[in-house]
């Protein structure tokens, strides 16, 4: 055995095991992952639900209060998925009048279409689709794709970021209201996604070196950016289902009674690459699974039994004869052959770090210089506007 190999070993408590190379175990085979989860649960889902109910009543309050002068108090995104679909659902019970927007970056699946249009016709909300240039995007996400990294999820998570932020300035909208949750989210290895998703300047980069196509219309959110949207357009975001006694299986529950809402198969299977990135790509090229992490997550939450998790681990990914679907739609959508995608499968994998990060030295220097030379000025005006 070699010194990078290690025995396999699964955690006794959750479902996590050694195919995410960060994991430790402790004499009782319990992992790190367990363990962080539960200090992080302690501060936030396992408190006392009437503790947390008032802090989200709070919230609620904030929210109307931020925005009662304008048409719209909150800004929800809405893929079609479990969380933000019941995001929708409570705003409604809440009272809010949320402006509902959906990112289509070309890949929206039927199902997922008719879940959002089922959403937006029963709560009566406007919906703001924001429509990508697909033509940018492609060659964005295939620049991606070439450049042998593992999160080729960056691009789509750039957007809706820097999306949000661009339609609240748009309508003058002060709150954000996300599905992000620890229950069905709390673990997941770094070595599993990229931790810096707004880093602009490894997106620029892997684009210019794989990329054909200029990128006019893809929008950004870099330090500079997040610097002045944190100075002058501060927003009240707030994550309700940490704070709400969230079961994702009621919550499906509730969708399919309220809005005939149906089910995808899997998590954020409501997109079609998302679906074969997740389901295909990941295991295939880089080993990962991620239903792992998300079974883990719910394990770790009492939402089901290590015993279902495992069941669950046991079956594909998703259906063999769509995976052969999704990949004859993907390469005809990327226009590009089953040869050359298999090229890029085959080819090893590449750290993000390798085409550069906004964090290095050079590019962050010039971010600090801007921070300082700007950042008072930005400052001033912020108090001279009242925020």
């Amino acid at each position: 055995m070699s010194k990078t190999e290690r025995t396999y070993q699964l955690c006794t408590r959750c479902v996590m095991d050694t195919t995410a190379p960060e994991i430790t175990f402790d004499v009782d085979g319990i992992c790190n992952f367990c363990k962080d989860f539960d200090e992080l649960a302690k501060k936030t889902i396992w408190r006392p639900l009437d503790v947390r109910l008032k802090e989200l009543e709070s919230g609620i309050q904030k929210i109307k209060q931020l925005g009662k002068n304008s048409k719209y108090d909150c800004l929800v995104g809405l893929s079609g998925g479990v969380d933000s679909s019941y995001i929708c659902y409570w705003a409604k019970q809440a009272g809010l009048r949320p402006l509902v927007v959906h990112f289509d970056n070309g890949w929206n699946s039927e199902l997922a279409v008719q879940n959002i249009n089922n959403i937006i016709a029963k709560t009566g909300f406007d919906l703001y689709t924001y429509v990508i240039n697909w033509e940018e995007f492609k060659d964005l996400q295939l620049a991606y794709i070439k450049a042998s990294v593992l999160d080729i999820e960056v691009p789509t998570d750039q957007l809706i970021y820097a999306t949000l932020h661009r339609i609240a300035r748009k309508y003058k909208i002060k709150s954000i209201i996300n599905g992000n949750n620890i229950s069905s989210e709390g673990i997941l290895p770094r070595s599993w996604y990229y931790d810096d998703k707004l880093d602009i300047v490894n997106l620029t980069n892997i684009h210019k070196q794989f990329g054909t196509t200029k990128l006019n219309n893809f929008p950004k959110l870099g330090l500079t950016r997040q610097l002045i949207n944190a100075k002058l357009h501060a927003m009240y975001s707030i994550s309700p289902l940490n704070l709400l006694d969230y079961d994702k299986n009621k919550a499906k529950e509730v969708l399919i009674k309220e809005f005939g809402w149906r089910d995808y198969g899997g998590k954020h299977y409501e997109s079609i690459f998302t679906r074969f990135y997740q389901g295909y790509i990941l295991p295939r090229k880089f080993h990962v699974d991620k239903r792992r992490a998300h079974l883990a997550s719910l394990v770790a939450s009492h939402s089901i039994s290590r015993a279902e998790a495992l069941t669950e681990l046991e079956k594909p990914t998703y259906d063999a004869q769509l995976q052969k679907e999704d990949y004859t739609y993907a390469i005809k959508k990327f226009g590009i052959s089953a040869e050359e995608f298999e090229s890029y499968m085959q080819k090893a994998p590449v750290p993000h770090a390798h085409y550069g990060t906004q964090w290095d030295k050079k590019e962050f220097r010039k971010y600090y210089i801007f921070k300082r030379v700007v950042g008072p000025m930005l400052t001033l005006i912020s108090k001279l506007k009242g925020n």
